[in-house]
């Protein structure tokens, strides 16, 4: 085992293997290569799988494998929201595993963690916006919204409020300063979750347009998969969750449409559940790996209906505001 691989353990890996069905031959697109542990899953059970990252040092990290797979495995440095683009032929699984890798949050330098001191950054490319652009120019009504809406964060309007206030005085630049800010205004209750875990959630999240590019990937898959194909979405956050559940409730045709969204009459299923609902990891991979607890699994399987309109409608998704350089 590799010191990446050791570093990232594939969630759910089991139960995402099982859900492909037979592999040997099959052409699989794994959307979030990380250290690979879904891909060398794929290729030891016969599969051609293409992996795509765009985060350049996990395409980096990926030269040995290619060079190791006989001309199975390729990897391409771009958004998975790109995965129609990448194969020449239909494919006959797509694998989502959504959020931010181990690799990712145990490098101080890449600025995801609160716990580790680094630049306030957290670009899965290394390029664009960062997280301290946001942090230090957002108006603080925009600040509280992302903080509350992609965070989930109770107090997010005294946490934007609690930034404005600082970055007038000294912008912040590093993930502790950050970090301590808000744990000295919010207090660290005795066995609660750190006081800025939800506030950096939705900081990576909005940064890297995480709800957009699951929900441009969907549609993606839905283009680029044969009749039988799978496509498996591993999940960590409720927003990404519904998103999929609504996706694939939209897809299921009229019969399984969800109540909150409009029946289309007429409209045939793209997509038909492999199982009901959503899988959660067992409770000895929860042990093994902490970070399994919050994973929910669904797969669908594409039917021979062609592909309807990417419509992001139908993800019900909350509005935050688009980051444009300003002050507030």
């Amino acid at each position: 085992m590799t010191q990446d691989e050791d570093r990232h353990i594939p969630v759910m890996l089991d139960e995402v293997v099982a859900a492909l069905g037979a592999l040997d031959g099959a052409r699989v697109i794994d959307g979030t290569f990380g250290a690979g542990g879904y891909t060398r899953a794929f290729l030891a059970r016969g599969a051609c799988v293409i992996g795509l990252d765009r985060d350049p040092d996990a395409v980096q990290g990926a030269q040995d494998l290619v060079a190791q797979s006989e001309g199975r495995f390729k990897i391409v440095e771009t958004a998975f929201s790109h995965l129609a683009e990448v194969s020449d032929v239909p494919v006959d699984a797509v694998v989502l595993d959504i959020g931010v890798s181990s690799m990712q949050i145990d490098e101080g330098e890449r600025g995801f963690s609160f716990q580790k001191d680094g630049p306030l950054d957290m670009r899965m490319a290394q390029k664009g916006f960062s997280a301290a652009d946001v942090v230090n120019r957002m108006k603080v009504a925009d600040l509280a919204r992302i903080f509350a809406v992609l965070g989930e964060e109770r107090h997010a309007g005294r946490v934007a409020r609690m930034i404005e206030a600082r970055r007038e005085q000294k912008p912040f630049t590093r993930t502790l300063d950050l970090a301590r800010a808000i744990e000295a205004l919010l207090h660290r209750k005795p066995g609660a979750i750190h006081p800025a875990t939800r506030v950096f959630q939705a900081l990576r999240i909005y940064v890297n347009d995480e709800l957009g590019e699951l929900g441009r990937a969907l549609f993606a898959a839905e283009r680029c998969l044969v009749s039988g194909g799978r496509l498996a979405v591993v999940t960590f956050h409720s927003l990404e969750d519904r998103m999929v559940k609504r996706f694939f409730a939209a897809r299921g045709g009229p019969s399984a449409g969800s109540r909150h969204l409009p029946d289309i009459a007429g409209e045939a299923a793209r997509f038909l559940p492999l199982f009901k609902g959503a899988q959660s990891a067992g409770e000895a991979e929860v042990a093994r790996n902490p970070r399994a607890r919050s994973a929910r699994l669904r797969v669908g399987v594409r039917t021979d209906a062609p592909a309807a309109q990417a419509d992001f409608s139908l993800f019900q998704l909350p509005v935050v505001a688009a980051y444009a350089g300003g002050v507030a």
